[in-house]
């Protein structure tokens, strides 16, 4: 039986977001509005900020026992950092942090991201409301 006081009892876990912005692209209104989005319907966000390496994000994602990282690219290296992050949580054993991403892709990269184990890619034009549905539905909290 459990008390009032238990709050494993009281309280349903929360998705818990880390939303980054790997490498030298200085625009993070996206981002910014994105985890806005995300912790207006109830996720606990951190943001990183801006000019993150694979590996800080990947350490972040970590030390706050993340369910999911977002990642905006619009400087075109997004082939070269999402893998970079699903690689080393990888090597992490975080292989369970589910990784998506969006920005400025184009659509032949997509399937080759989602090979490499990028759960989902957003491009311009995706909703704020499309992101948080497909958040609620594919992440569940630990």
């Amino acid at each position: 039986m459990t008390s009032p006081s238990d709050s494993s009892a009281t309280t349903a876990a929360v998705v818990r977001v880390i939303v980054a912005k790997p490498g030298l692209d200085g625009h993070d209104r996206g981002a910014k509005v994105v985890a806005r989005a995300l912790r207006d319907a109830g996720m606990e966000v951190i943001y990183t900020g801006l000019h993150q390496t694979p590996e800080q994000i990947v350490e972040a994602a970590i030390q706050e026992d993340a369910d999911v990282v977002g990642l905006s690219v619009l400087s075109g290296a997004h082939m070269t950092l999402f893998a970079r992050v699903v690689e080393l949580l990888g090597q992490r054993d975080a292989s369970d942090i589910i990784v998506f991403g969006g920005g400025i892709i184009p659509d032949d990269d997509i399937p080759e991201l989602e090979a490499l184990g990028v759960a989902k890619v957003f491009t311009p034009g995706a909703t704020t409301t499309e992101i948080v549905e497909w958040v609620r539905e594919h992440v569940h909290p630990a």
